[in-house]
């Protein structure tokens, strides 16, 4: 079956909402004598970081 009823929950129904978390480009540069290459420059929500976590630096 490709889909589910409003009668049943499935696993999937749980998980986190992408567009909520997902990373968003908020700036594209490019490269100085580079053909077809691109900085870009990406932020993610505070939500996903703890605070004074080393890992998230």
């Amino acid at each position: 079956e490709s889909s589910t009823g409003t009668w049943t929950t499935v696993w999937t129904d749980g998980l986190t909402s992408l567009d909520r978390y997902k990373g968003r480009c908020y700036h594209i540069d490019a490269v100085p004598g580079e053909d077809n290459q691109y900085i870009c420059y990406v932020a993610y929500p505070l939500d996903l970081f703890e605070e004074g976590s080393v890992t998230n630096m």
